[in-house]
C-alpha cells in the first residue's frame, strides 16, 4: 500500500502537474475532495480527487490488477457517486504502476446487462519518460516509464531530485522516489542513487513507520488484552513514531488495561 500512499501524495501535493497531464489544463483553481466525504470508501489509499472548475478528476494508482470489487466495476461506483453529489463531468483515470499482461490493465469500461461505462488507464511501463521529468510533481513516477536503459534513467531522475533547492520538498520527493522506484528496481541499486538519509525524513516514510509502528502496538494489545475501548486506541495512534516504539519497549512490563492507560496519560501529559 506504500505505492499507492506515496502517488496519492503526489497527486495531493502537486494537483496542478496531474491536471496538466491528465487534462490538459493550466488551471491553478483546484480542490482536492477528501475521500472521507464518500460512504464506504474503497481502497481510500490509492484514490484522489481533484476538482477544478466545472470538473471533477479522479484518479485511482494500482499496483495490482485483481481486486475487491474489481477495477471496472469500483470505477462505475464511484462515477455515479461523484456525479450525484456534485452535479458535474468526471473523468476517471487508473494508473497501472508495474507492468503486467492482466487484462484488467488494458480494459476500460465496465459492462453488464444494462450498463456501459467507460473511464481511461495508463499504464506508466508505456509512457514517453520526457514528460515525467519536466514535472516536479510527476517525477517520482520517471524511473516507471519507457525506457531503453532503466538504471540510466534513474540515476538521471535522482540527479534532477538533488538540485531541488527546498530541503523539505527534496526530502519528500526523494522518499516517494525511493518507494516507487521499488517497483521496478532493488534495494541495493536504489540506496546508490538516493541518500537514505533525506528518505528518512520525508513525510511519506514517516507516515509508512507509523503506521507500521502502530499496527504492532496494535496487535500486541489485541493479543494480550483483547478489542479495548476506541477512545483508548484513538491515544495510541496519535503517539508519534518514536512514542509507540518507546511503548513497545515497556508493553510487557504492563500487567493489565489499567497500566497502559497511566501510561498514555504520562506521555500525552
Amino acid at each position: 500500500m506504500s505505492y499507492d500512499n506515496s502517488c496519492k501524495f503526489l497527486a495531493e501535493e502537486y494537483p496542478t502537474d496531474f491536471v496538466r497531464w491528465l487534462l490538459g489544463m493550466e488551471t491553478e483553481d483546484i480542490n482536492v475532495l477528501k475521500t472521507e466525504l464518500f460512504l464506504e470508501p474503497i481502497r481510500a489509499d490509492s484514490v484522489t480527487f481533484l476538482q477544478t472548475k466545472n470538473r471533477i478528476l479522479h484518479i485511482e494508482f494500482q499496483t495490482e490488477p485483481v481486486s475487491k470489487p474489481p477495477i471496472p466495476f469500483r470505477m462505475g461506483d464511484y462515477s455515479f457517486r461523484l456525479k450525484r453529489k456534485y452535479k458535474c463531468p468526471v473523468t476517471q483515470v487508473v494508473i497501472f504502476l508495474q507492468e503486467t499482461t492482466n487484462e484488467i490493465a488494458f480494459t476500460e469500461e465496465y459492462r453488464d446487462e444494462t450498463t456501459i461505462h467507460r473511464y481511461r488507464v495508463i499504464r506508466l511501463w508505456e509512457q514517453d519518460s520526457a514528460l515525467f521529468l519536466n514535472n516536479r510533481g510527476l517525477l517520482p513516477l520517471a524511473p516507471l516509464t519507457k525506457t531503453d536503459s532503466p538504471t540510466a534513467l534513474l540515476n538521471q531522475v535522482a540527479q534532477t531530485v538533488a538540485t531541488i533547492s527546498d530541503i523539505r520538498e527534496q526530502q519528500n520527493i526523494t522518499g516517494c522516489l525511493g518507494i516507487l522506484a521499488g517497483l521496478r528496481f532493488d534495494k541495493d541499486l536504489i540506496r546508490q542513487f538516493l541518500p537514505e538519509d533525506i528518505m528518512r525524513q520525508s513525510v511519506i516514510y514517516q507516515d509508512i513507520v507509523h503506521k507500521e509502528a502502530f499496527k504492532l502496538v496494535r496487535l500486541m494489545i489485541n493479543g494480550r488484552f483483547g478489542e479495548i475501548d476506541s477512545s483508548l486506541m484513538q491515544q495510541i495512534e496519535n503517539l508519534s513514531a518514536e512514542q509507540l516504539e518507546a511503548l513497545v519497549k515497556v508493553f510487557f512490563s504492563f500487567s493489565n488495561i489499567n497500566d497502559l492507560q497511566a501510561y498514555l496519560d504520562t506521555e500525552n501529559s
